[in-house]
């Protein structure tokens, strides 16, 4: 009877740390297959497509990312397109109108900052001043940059040289195009003397960058992260959103020509 009672409890303790480590693997196995959907503005995936595998790799989520024009990602939340995180440019009322994501979680990553390009090897007009910067745009034959009305960079553009009060003046001579890839082919082309778009996307060896626009025209945009009203696992976005502000995200925005936002 003793040699039985041993070999049951022995049977018992096996049983229970099975069962245990089963429990504990279904969890973790739950855990690591958790999706966290995120909504990406294009200026912004540079960065982004670095940082999914060190997120991936710390929490053991997996993040599935969409992309899009910068004003096309607002009207996706405006209309009530899901995912748990969206990563938008401003402006974005219609977006927080929407209540498809929660204004309390808005967190800000870093910024975009406008820059001034010229085809590789040709001559850098000097835009140090806001004079300077006058003189070139007008000298320009040519000047290329996104369509207002398509990309934020266009929309941010177009607000600069409002405000260095060369709009009108300068406006039979612009070339307008889609996105930052097209703009640079302008230039590359020949088509355009110099084009404008931000400085994270002019990584084209056929541009060389000039210098950053002085920021009293151009206002930096900021790049915001929000997580939605409806999210499917709070913790899981919360995670996502906190990666992306980390010190690790900021060495890397800071690489890739962005501004940190701290």
């Amino acid at each position: 009877m003793p040699g039985r009672s041993k070999e049951q409890s022995a049977k018992y303790l096996f049983s229970f740390v099975a069962i245990g480590a089963l429990l504990l693997g279904i969890s973790s196995s739950t855990h690591a297959q958790t999706e966290v959907t995120l909504l990406v503005p294009n200026p912004f995936r540079g960065s982004l497509d670095k940082l999914v595998p060190g997120f991936e790799t710390k929490t053991g989520y997996k993040l599935k990312v969409t992309y899009g024009r910068g004003m096309g990602t607002r009207q996706q939340v405006a209309r009530g397109e899901f995912f748990d995180v969206s990563i938008l440019l401003p402006p974005y009322p219609e977006a927080l109108a929407s209540g498809n994501v929660d204004p309390k979680s808005a967190t800000t990553l870093a910024s975009l900052t406008l820059a001034l390009g010229v085809k590789k090897g040709a001559p850098k007009p000097d835009i140090s001043t806001p004079a300077a910067l006058k003189q070139a745009l007008l000298a320009a034959k040519t000047i290329a940059y996104v369509d207002p009305t398509v990309g934020s960079d266009g929309f941010a553009t177009r607000d600069a040289l409002q405000k260095l009060g060369l709009l009108d003046l300068i406006g039979s001579k612009t070339k307008l195009a889609a996105n930052a890839g097209l703009v640079a082919n302008f230039v590359i082309n020949g088509e355009a003397d110099v084009c404008i778009f931000y400085l994270n996307e002019m990584g084209n060896p056929g541009l060389d960058i000039v210098a950053r626009l002085p920021k009293q025209f151009a206002t930096p945009v900021e790049v915001v992260a929000f997580i939605s009203t409806h999210v499917a696992d709070a913790k899981a976005a919360k995670a996502l959103v906190d990666y992306l502000s980390s010190s690790e995200a900021e060495a890397a925005y800071k690489k890739d020509g962005l501004e940190p936002a701290h």
